[in-house]
């Protein structure tokens, strides 16, 4: 069998909808392409004066990194002129980023977190890009406006991110389960490397940053001490602290991540519309879970475009068991 790449794929499932225009397609296509970009000046970050922190703040009032402000422009740049979006958001800008007027007329609207982990660059640790898609509530109007963006990560079309390790994959699911493809560099090409793409029903593996223990809600605190002491397999903690990069781990061998809130971040630390949203679209899409402690993520209607969320994803026994610790008295 021959070699599928990125865009055959996604033409090969654009057929199967008889209504399909092609501007979904595009747009995933250039999310590819900016991937590519990105992923050719994170392998060379070292020598390109594209590491370390930028002169600017966040919305969140974090220091910005180089490769952060270079990946979010980036990502513009590839989807704002092609007049199929409405609208973006991104961590790394405080409003709406809005469309050139003459390629306005849109109909979807696109979120990411340009780089997450970018810190970890310096010391050449994986990181990632986290991407959602989702329909503007009227397409009958132009523009759009905050409104459009707070819909819960159910009502996403798509959802993906692209992981800058060892090598680099773009993993996305449209709602029929999830498909991973990995950058060949000598062909410039995406090629499909793992397709249909599972977790399993129970894992090995929690990851979690224990340094916040004492920080944390009694709960997950005997949750994590029962995983510890599990009669029926070792569990092992394994923590990156980049989030692409633990959640794809999980993806592929089975557990839990968890990133509770605590006493310092009591709503949590991820972002629910970019960050949260489309990693749990794609975890339920492979077969896992994902909640914020009792509620299941996918579900929770946004109530502004930067919200927090504490998150807990992956294999269906490790979540549910979570949930069952978190709803005692």
């Amino acid at each position: 069998m021959g070699l599928i790449n990125l865009s055959r794929f996604i033409l090969e499932e654009q057929r199967k909808y008889s209504g399909a225009t092609g501007d979904f397609s595009l747009i995933l296509e250039q999310i590819a392409l900016a991937g590519k970009i990105i992923s050719k000046d994170v392998s060379k970050a070292g020598i390109a004066n594209i590491i370390g922190e930028a002169d600017s703040l966040n919305v969140f009032g974090e220091r910005q990194q180089k490769l952060d402000l270079f990946a979010h422009n980036t990502l513009v740049y590839s989807l704002d002129h092609i007049g199929k979006l409405a609208g973006m958001v991104s961590e790394e800008s405080d409003k709406i980023i809005e469309i050139p007027t003459k390629h306005v007329e849109g109909k979807y609207l696109a979120v990411f977190d340009p780089l997450d982990g970018s810190s970890n660059i310096d010391v050449n640790i994986s990181i990632g890009t986290i991407f959602g898609v989702y329909k503007k509530l009227n397409e009958n109007i132009d523009g759009c406006t905050e409104k459009d963006f707070l819909q819960p990560g159910c009502k996403l079309i798509c959802a993906g991110y692209v992981i800058y390790g060892a090598s680099t994959m773009l993993v996305y699911s449209t709602g029929n389960g999830v498909n991973g493809f990995t950058l060949d560099p000598s062909l410039g090409e995406f090629i499909l490397s793992h397709s249909n793409m599972k977790i399993p029903h129970s894992g090995s593996i929690y990851s979690v940053n224990e340094a916040y223990y004492d920080k944390w809600d009694t709960k997950i605190k005997k949750y994590v001490e029962y995983l510890k002491n599990f009669k029926e397999r070792e569990y092992k903690s394994r923590y990156i602290g980049s989030l692409v990069s633990d959640f794809h781990r999980n993806l592929l061998k089975g557990g839990i991540f968890l990133y509770p809130a605590d006493k310092k971040n009591p709503d949590g630390k991820l972002r629910l519309l970019y960050e949260a949203n489309p990693l749990s679209f794609i975890i339920e899409q492979a077969g896992g879970k994902a909640i914020d402690g009792k509620n299941d993520i996918l579900r929770k209607t946004p109530q502004s475009v930067h919200q927090r969320t504490p998150l807990f994803i992956g294999s269906p026994f490790e979540v549910e068991l979570l949930k069952e610790y978190m709803s005692t008295d």
